[in-house]
């Protein structure tokens, strides 16, 4: 049986844990950086951990694909897998702390209006103005998605002693107390006419495409904030721009769009408060981040090799 590893961010540290496991089964393993450069043997391996999209769309040797991002949503297509029993494991629970601490940072941005204080101070401008600004504190946050993104963001935020935390979901099951309250997906019209911070970090699936939608930013109150960490195909982008341009809300921060990278004449770059960044909040760049996802992929290469269930595989009807 044959692992092949793919990736250009793994340490040493990494490299020897994943060696000393696959030792253990008498499992031959190769590392390289791309799909282009497969170790000569390994064409057709048995297992890949990596962005090895090319190998399962062609391979019918492929048993098992673990890609080290949470999102799946670019592998539920029928032609994504030659072989169509090929386990599919993502790496969702990796990247919690990070997107969590960008949740925090981007709403204190927004919040404080540093943004505003950054674009003069980079001009060499003291400014003299001194602009109205909110607080996490007493505020009512909505998590739309508590999964391990929305708990870790839930856990941060109760830090700053907001009014209340609320999660949506499609169960309203989630029993981390870090949560004030959880309602399913049915209550969120209601919900979000209370909302002062809106945190979404959804999955993409036929569900959750557009589920704010120009009607659901319409019930937002005009002081709103809004952060998208999950998918672009949440939130219809036309109506938010609208929104933000005409005041409607206060301000809003994206880190996943519909099509990215974000084309250079989307009208988004040009849009009032809100403040862009290029789907960096969640990724192998930091330590903590890259530590448990290579942790994660181990725990479930014993698991495989032993002959027990995966604990981090992915259910293709639901998308994730």
């Amino acid at each position: 049986m044959k692992l092949l590893v793919l990736s250009t961010v793994l340490k040493q540290r990494h490299i020897d844990k994943i060696r000393e496991t696959s030792d253990r089964y008498d499992l031959s393993v190769a590392f390289t950086d791309s799909e282009v450069n497969i170790p000569e043997g390994f064409e057709d391996p048995d297992i890949v951990y990596g962005f090895g999209t090319g190998i399962a769309r062609r391979s019918r040797d492929l048993k098992w694909l673990c890609v080290p991002s949470a999102g799946v949503d670019y592998l539920m297509s029928p032609e994504c897998f030659m072989n169509e029993d090929c386990i599919l494991t993502n790496s969702s629970g990796s990247y919690g702390v990070t997107i969590a601490e960008h949740i925090i940072a981007v709403s204190l941005m927004m919040m404080r209006r540093l943004t505003y204080h950054f674009e003069e101070t980079s001009q060499g401008t003291w400014g003299e103005e001194r602009y109205l600004q909110r607080s996490l504190k007493d505020s009512r946050i909505t998590v739309l998605g508590t999964g391990d993104i929305g708990i870790e963001f839930a856990r941060r935020a109760r830090a700053f002693e907001p009014l209340s935390i609320k999660g949506i979901n499609r169960s309203g099951i989630c029993d981390d107390p870090a949560f004030d309250s959880i309602d399913k997906i049915d209550s969120i019209d209601e919900i979000l006419m209370s909302t002062d911070l809106l945190v979404m970090s959804l999955p993409s699936t036929p569900e959750t495409v557009d589920i704010l939608d120009r009607r659901r930013i319409g019930l937002l109150p005009d002081d709103a904030f809004v952060v998208n960490v999950g998918r672009g195909s949440a939130i219809d982008e036309e109506a938010l721009a609208d929104a933000l341009d005409e005041g409607h809300i206060a301000g809003a921060a994206l880190d996943v769009f519909k099509t990215e990278p974000l084309p250079s004449d989307s009208r988004l770059w040009n849009t009032k408060n809100l403040l862009i960044t290029p789907h960096v909040a969640g990724n192998l760049t930091l330590e903590h981040t890259l530590d448990k996802n290579v942790d994660m992929f181990v725990e479930d290469l014993d698991n495989y090799m032993s002959g027990r269930p995966l604990r981090y595989i992915v259910d293709r009807k639901r998308g994730y």
